[in-house]
């Protein structure tokens, strides 16, 4: 790999004003410019982001910590803020914790050694060295969809409780009343957040909650799946399925598929996060929508507005879901 001082060798100038001409730092005549920036095309010599950051303190490289880039709701997300940043002149640095809290702060390290400007973080859970690794570093860092106690930060998130209220309603309104809801984990406040909408429809319609019909999986195809089968197996059955994510929906109808169980004519399905996905699931699958492109892009614009304002106030936007009809669900049919 080609080096600053061979470019200066080649050029028959010093490293300074290679520096200069890479960082425009001082005016450099034209020819000189020229002579070295063809200097550097030829030799396909790439600046060090780390040299580059210690005088100007910026390597516009921002790192993004995610559960499980493997699911298609934060690859579409990535997505969005990949492209924003790119727009604004930063790249991203992607690390996945695997849904294992206790990965996010090595990796965090990690990323902190890469000199990064700026930090997205979608926790998998927090602990205790997280917070206070958090809480005591000052690098600007937004948190999205899931927020962690202690650690003062911009937050982005979808308005889960809505979500999951906007599902359960209308499979009231199609004349549901044995409602299950398939929930992600526990402590996972989007989860809690989603069944806290499930209960409040549940409350507003006039029936009452029955606890075997929420289960807790995680957020997987998999955990839909043995979730649903639980479900199948009650001797009361659930006439409909509010499910935490579009992984656990899917899964749950290829266990009622193997059940024999027709959707929807005998058990209507509702997801959560609108993938691609869901459009080509068989059925398309009924689902609340989250606004990832948007969630990504206002993501990229808060992290890179903190970066260059640290003293800002700090900022909470909440992102409203939205329904999306299809094939998975119909009205109660005794």
């Amino acid at each position: 790999m080609a080096t600053m001082k061979q470019v200066a060798e080649q050029s028959g100038v010093s490293t300074t004003t290679v520096s200069h001409v890479i960082n425009n730092t001082r005016v450099v005549s034209a020819d000189v410019r020229e002579r070295v920036l063809a200097v550097i095309q030829d030799l396909r010599y790439v600046p060090s982001a780390v040299a580059r950051s210690l005088k100007n303190d910026r390597t516009q490289t921002i790192g993004m910590m995610v559960p499980n880039n493997s699911n298609p709701y934060f690859a579409e997300v990535i997505r969005g803020i990949e492209d924003a940043c790119f727009k604004l002149g930063y790249n991203i640095i992607l690390c996945n914790s695997y849904d294992d809290a206790s990965k996010q702060v090595a990796y965090i390290r990690v990323l902190m050694e890469k000199r990064i400007d700026g930090l997205i973080l979608v926790s998998s859970g927090s602990d205790r060295e997280l917070t206070r690794f958090l809480a005591g570093d000052q690098i600007p860092k937004v948190l999205v969809d899931r927020e962690i106690a202690g650690v003062a930060a911009d937050f982005i998130e979808s308005d889960h409780e809505l979500g999951g209220y906007l599902a359960t309603r209308y499979l009231l309104e199609l004349g549901h009343r044995a409602i299950a809801c398939v929930s992600g984990p526990k402590d996972l406040l989007p989860s809690r957040d989603r069944v806290s909408g499930y209960l409040r429809a549940l409350r507003e319609g006039g029936v009452k909650f029955r606890m075997n019909l929420l289960v807790h999986s995680d957020f997987t195809s998999a955990g839909g799946y043995a979730a649903f089968q639980q479900l199948l197996a009650l001797r009361e059955r659930p006439s409909a399925v509010f499910a935490s994510n579009d992984l656990m929906a899917i899964g749950g109808i290829c266990a009622a598929s193997e059940a024999g169980v027709r959707i929807p004519a005998q058990l209507s399905v509702v997801g959560y996060d609108d993938i691609a996905l869901a459009a080509y699931s068989n059925p398309p699958l009924t689902t609340i929508a989250q606004p990832k492109q948007e969630m990504g892009a206002l993501t990229a614009r808060v992290l890179v507005e903190r970066i260059r304002r640290l003293d800002a106030p700090l900022r909470r936007e909440l992102l409203r879901p939205a329904l999306v009809v299809r094939k998975s669900s119909a009205p109660f049919s005794h």
